[in-house]
């Protein structure tokens, strides 16, 4: 498998790097349907992460259908992932993210619709 590479400085979760990687992986063809993926403990390792980090970003791209883990086979590719299913899950983690940021700051649910609206117009 080509590697992966995680950067603690680039603002964006670990978890969610060793999901879009493998994303992109599988994608490209680097990691076919049926291509077998390195044991979360293992992948962890390599990495420098935490179990439950490299866990979680496996078990997004399992409820997206794009990876099936049985205990004799371990966890290996079972489809190419539809954009839309990658990016909803994605989306919605974000939104989670965002709305737990603006809840943290005191901000009411219209002013934190409102700023979104706002950031949204500005790209």
């Amino acid at each position: 498998m080509t590697r992966i590479v995680v950067d603690p400085d680039s603002g964006v979760a670990p978890w969610r790097q060793v999901r879009d990687q493998l994303v992109h992986l599988i994608r490209v063809g680097e990691l076919p349907v049926g291509a077998p993926l390195p044991p979360i403990r293992q992948l962890a390792r390599d990495l420098g992460l935490s179990v439950g980090t490299v866990a979680r970003g496996y078990r997004e791209l399992e409820l997206a259908g794009v990876l099936a883990t049985a205990r004799r086979r371990g966890t290996v590719v079972a489809a190419v992932p539809r954009t839309d299913a990658v990016t909803a899950a994605a989306l919605a983690e974000a939104a989670a993210e965002y709305a737990a940021s603006a809840k943290a700051l005191g901000v009411d649910r219209q002013d934190a619709v409102q700023a979104l609206l706002h950031a949204c117009r500005d790209e």
